[in-house]
């Protein structure tokens, strides 16, 4: 069943990224864009997720590599300073 109806992710892959560690909404939301356009799906997610322990806090709490840190999950929000430093050359190309 669809989880998210605006990016196509179902419970299976909201769990799948549950299993891979990411323990909140915004952890999967940061794995898999789901929850960041209309918002419908947040409680969902969180329903899904439960309140059950985080596995990825116990693994990094015992000094296992955090498994969402890997170069292959989506990018989220840029920090302000990096956007910053490409937006006069993006706006030069634009004129």
């Amino acid at each position: 069943m669809y989880v998210c109806s605006c990016f196509g992710i179902t419970e299976q892959q909201v769990r799948d990224h549950a299993d891979s560690g990411a323990c909140t909404p915004r952890e999967i939301a940061s794995a898999c864009k789901a929850g960041t356009d209309c918002g419908n799906c947040v409680r969902r997610i969180q329903a899904l997720l439960g309140r059950g322990s985080c596995p990825r806090r116990e693994l990094v709490k015992n000094g296992a590599p955090d498994p969402l840190a890997s170069e292959g999950r989506a990018r989220g929000p840029q920090p302000v300073a990096e956007v910053a430093a490409v937006a006069p050359a993006v706006l030069s190309e634009a004129a």
